[in-house]
């Protein structure tokens, strides 16, 4: 047991519900290329990850403890920073040194240029932007002390149409960044992640939240071209209609996804039928934290670790995002991430 937890890098609470784990899928130290699922194959960083959603503008007011309509309400710092599920995912990406590109819809205008030498600063190939009659989309998110937040979400670019596209011929990854965030992507992820499939690549999704209430009629159509499956456990309640992870998962594995994993804020995730337990830190501000736990985890499992160490890591990364006001002004590169890593949880 210690042989095999080692080998795959847990830092789980509970090493009896892995190992009973392995021990059930018939899983040993020879097997764990399969489990691990590098993306590019065990050590490897070749090949890119193309990260398709939306990119927002987000503007954020903190700390707001109760807005009162028809009068002023004084706050500490508001700022403009990079959003979105794909603008965050992307950036955090590159920050943590993974070659990546991003194909979303933006405006032509001020907000649009902005975000994207932001991106390409940090190293995002932003080649495939593809630029609509429409304005960039912009969220306002009111921060509360605690750092939960509410979210004022115009869609503007969101709400346009996709041009065809073709992946790159170095691409090694497919991610949506969010299946309900944008209108064409309600119709087209099956599509596209299909395509993705088809071609040799291994897929990802990030659920998000529904603002249209349609849920599983939507996301199921995706599942059996989606080797990973991110979602909060709201999300992951509001998908399948129950509340603990175990069963849950079941559901959307049922619907065809290989691997189910459950964000469950300050106290980790949930993985393949095992808790990996977070980092204990004072949350700031939660926006985009769940698009940066996913980029970390891809970003992991890019570098070849296995499975759990790339909860791990995107565990680490979570963390940092709550620690600062927006989605990624705390996240660190590659080497620090790994060392804080390794810290106590």
């Amino acid at each position: 047991r210690t042989t095999t937890s080692r080998t795959l890098g847990f830092a789980l609470q509970n090493l009896d519900t892995a190992h009973r784990y392995l021990t059930e899928r018939g899983l040993s130290e020879e097997t764990t290329a399969e489990f691990g699922l590098g993306l590019c194959g065990k050590g490897s960083m070749t090949g890119r990850i193309v990260v398709c959603g939306n990119l927002v503008l987000d503007i954020l007011a903190h700390p707001v403890t109760e807005p009162r309509w028809g009068a002023t309400t004084l706050v500490d710092n508001i700022q403009q920073q990079l959003g979105g599920n794909a603008g965050s995912t992307s950036y955090t990406l590159a920050r943590l040194g993974t070659p990546v590109g991003i194909v979303t819809l933006t405006g032509s205008d001020a907000a649009a240029r902005t975000l994207l030498e932001t991106l390409s600063k940090a190293g995002v190939d932003v080649s495939m932007v593809q630029q609509v009659d429409a304005p960039t989309s912009t969220a306002i998110s009111l921060i509360r002390p605690d750092g939960e937040r509410a979210l004022l979400y115009h869609l503007g670019a969101a709400a346009e149409h996709f041009t065809a596209f073709e992946l790159p011929a170095d691409a090694t990854h497919f991610h949506l960044a969010a299946v309900f965030r944008m209108r064409h992507l309600r119709r087209i992820a099956p599509d596209l992640l299909r395509r993705a499939k088809e071609g040799g690549l291994s897929t990802s999704l990030d659920a998000q939240w529904d603002t249209e209430g349609e849920w599983m009629k939507i996301l199921a159509p995706s599942l059996p071209y989606t080797d990973f499956a991110l979602m909060n456990e709201e999300e992951a309640h509001m998908l399948t209609g129950v509340s603990e992870p175990d069963r849950a998962a079941e559901v959307l594995r049922h619907r065809g996804a290989k691997h189910v994993i459950i964000k469950l804020g300050a106290k980790g995730c949930w993985v393949d039928g095992a808790v990996v337990p977070g980092y204990a830190v004072k949350a700031v501000d939660t926006t985009g934290a769940g698009d940066c736990f996913t980029a970390g985890f891809l970003a992991a499992l890019h570098r070849g670790l296995p499975l759990f160490e790339a909860a791990r890591i995107a565990n680490a990364v979570g963390a940092q995002s709550v620690q600062r006001v927006g989605a990624t002004a705390g996240i660190l590169d590659w080497n620090e991430t790994l060392r804080l890593s390794h810290q106590p949880v």
